[in-house]
């Protein structure tokens, strides 16, 4: 457990930078092969110099200061300047639309622009940019696609570091992160210098993280999971923090950032098991896996393969696991650890301890966190990760918060003896049938997607006589089709198999086979990687009435 008596993650950075000023902090591939380590006290001279930039600019204080691009060690550098300057960080996703990129900017009121490492063919950065006002100042950061604004080691190098950087107090505004949207219009949740702390003061608690440990950043630190996960604990427990290069490079920046702490959703962790069993087929496995000897080095050599042999600390959360896939790291002795948590409370609301996973639950209570379910099956959270409120949006806060301080979650969930919690789905998921009876799609979702060939399933069926499932082949699945008899059978026997477990009104009439991929970048998914039910609904259900009369248990679209 590591105190050293800061109250801001800014306060924690000039702890480490003092005290380990050589160490290295943060690592960075770039495109030419290069590989840069930036030390604490690099990353201190580099921040300080674009806070003396910003504070030369004689913006109001606390201005809101947008943050956009892939992760980088820049990304973590710019979001210290602008505290170190008295500013608001609001990050954005990379992966935005025009419209949405536009929308926040605009809301947030943002009077300058970071602009950092995007390609245009992994983001959506191409059209993105015409979301972007044309007298909104830009600065790029190293990698950033317009080398015709100001430039970030062209700034810094016209500054002195700034002396006196900015003290913030706990309740002060630090960042302002928009959701993701999957409800509708995103909302900018504001949190203070207290509540980013807050993850951290938690998980020291929690797990055994120290100075030693090393994560890699690669999902979205303009969601909260990776800033709690990453950004906020290496700054609280000082550890080294890699990047990845991207899709291409994965495998080798994991292989040498070799993790003590892993931060991932399920569909990673699915990836990672459907990899070694197209190399090794499942039957062999259960051989080698079998055998003493042989099962000690097989699991090594497994865990060397994906780049997990050093983890002690494995994280999932954002969604489910199946059952099986949880079982498959066991046995490779990773305990897969569920998390958690919103952008509301700043991801500090549940996580699995070691030993005590109880699968197909989140975990109890963070430190510091109570919960109780709601009459209408409503889990309510207060947390001392707890947002001050959505910006600009006064009447919304009051909403979503109970007279006594919880937070509304909008999801339905179940807490069991040693206080460890299901989400069962969202309340507003519910859908009405023909028939009048109401279905609750989460959990069936839960059923259909444990079939190694989806990967990603929406249940639905607003006003029909049954709901129907709509599914998404995995990639490795659209790559072996070649005709479609076999797992036209297989699916057949997943419906068989799943309705057989569900009540009467939830049985499913018939699955669909989506033609077209479901992604970010079309608006299907959110950044999170979560289904945008609305838009998916919105796309599908006109078509429902002649998928139901074509009487077939499974439809290619």
């Amino acid at each position: 457990m590591v105190d050293h008596g800061r109250k801001t993650l800014l306060g924690c950075f000039q702890h480490w930078e003092k005290i380990n000023p050589q160490r290295t902090y943060l690592t960075q591939p770039y495109p030419d092969g290069r590989v840069l380590d930036y030390s604490w006290a690099e990353v201190g001279d580099q921040a300080r110099r674009m806070a003396a930039h910003l504070k030369s600019l004689e913006l109001p204080p606390k201005s809101n200061i947008a943050l956009l691009g892939k992760n980088s060690a820049h990304w973590i550098m710019a979001d210290l300047a602008i505290w170190m300057a008295g500013h608001v960080t609001v990050p954005l996703y990379p992966t935005l639309n025009a419209a949405t990129a536009k929308y926040v900017l605009a809301h947030s009121e943002a009077r300058l622009l970071f602009l950092g490492k995007l390609d245009g063919k992994t983001d959506g950065w191409i059209e993105m940019q015409q979301g972007i006002p044309q007298d909104l100042p830009l600065i790029g950061l190293p990698m950033s696609p317009r080398p015709d604004v100001p430039q970030w080691d062209d700034l810094i190098a016209k500054h002195l570091p700034l002396r006196k950087l900015h003290d913030p107090q706990t309740d002060e505004l630090a960042t302002i992160v928009y959701t993701s949207g999957s409800t509708g219009q995103p909302k900018g949740v504001m949190h203070s210098f207290g509540s980013m702390m807050a993850v951290s003061a938690a998980l020291s608690q929690m797990y055994k993280l120290t100075s030693e440990d090393r994560m890699l950043s690669y999902l979205p630190l303009a969601h909260v999971a990776e800033r709690a996960a990453v950004e906020s604990t290496s700054l609280y427990f000082g550890f080294r923090v890699y990047f990845s290069g991207g899709l291409d490079t994965f495998q080798q920046d994991l292989k040498r950032a070799q993790p003590t702490v892993f931060f991932s959703v399920p569909r990673l962790w699915t990836k990672f098991h459907q990899a070694i069993n197209q190399k090794l087929s499942p039957s062999l496995q259960r051989l080698l896996f079998a055998l003493p000897v042989v099962s000690r080095l097989f699991k090594n050599k497994l865990l060397r393969e994906l780049g997990l042999n050093h983890v002690r600390a494995a994280i999932t959360g954002s969604a489910p696991l199946p059952s099986d896939i949880i079982a498959w790291y066991r046995k490779l002795g990773l305990e897969l650890l569920d998390c958690y948590g919103m952008s509301e409370n700043f991801g500090v609301s549940h996580a699995s301890r070691p030993g005590q996973v109880r699968i197909g639950y989140v975990g109890s209570p963070a430190p510091g966190v109570t919960c109780r379910i709601d009459d209408n099956g409503e889990l309510l959270v207060k947390s001392p990760g707890q947002m001050l409120g959505y910006y600009k949006m006064p009447q919304k806060t009051v909403d979503d918060l109970t007279p006594d301080g919880y937070f509304r979650t909008g999801d339905r969930g179940e807490i069991d003896s040693q206080q460890r919690l299901r989400i069962t789905g969202r309340v507003k998921e519910l859908f009405k049938t023909s028939k009048g009876k109401y279905v609750a799609p989460v959990p069936i979702e839960q059923l259909l997607g444990n079939h190694p060939k989806l990967e990603a399933v929406c249940v639905t069926g607003q006003g029909q006589p049954q709901p129907f499932g709509l599914l998404l082949l995995s990639p490795e699945a659209r790559q072996e089709l070649n005709g479609n008899t076999a797992i036209q059978a297989d699916f057949a026997t997943l419906l068989q198999q799943v309705n057989g477990t569900l009540e009467g009104h939830e049985r499913l009439d018939y699955l669909v086979v989506v033609k077209d991929p479901w992604n970010m970048e079309n608006g299907f998914l959110t950044p999170t990687m979560k289904i945008k039910r609305g838009v998916i609904e919105e796309r599908y259900l006109p078509m429902a009435d002649r998928w139901l009369k074509a009487g077939q248990t499974v439809i290619w679209e």
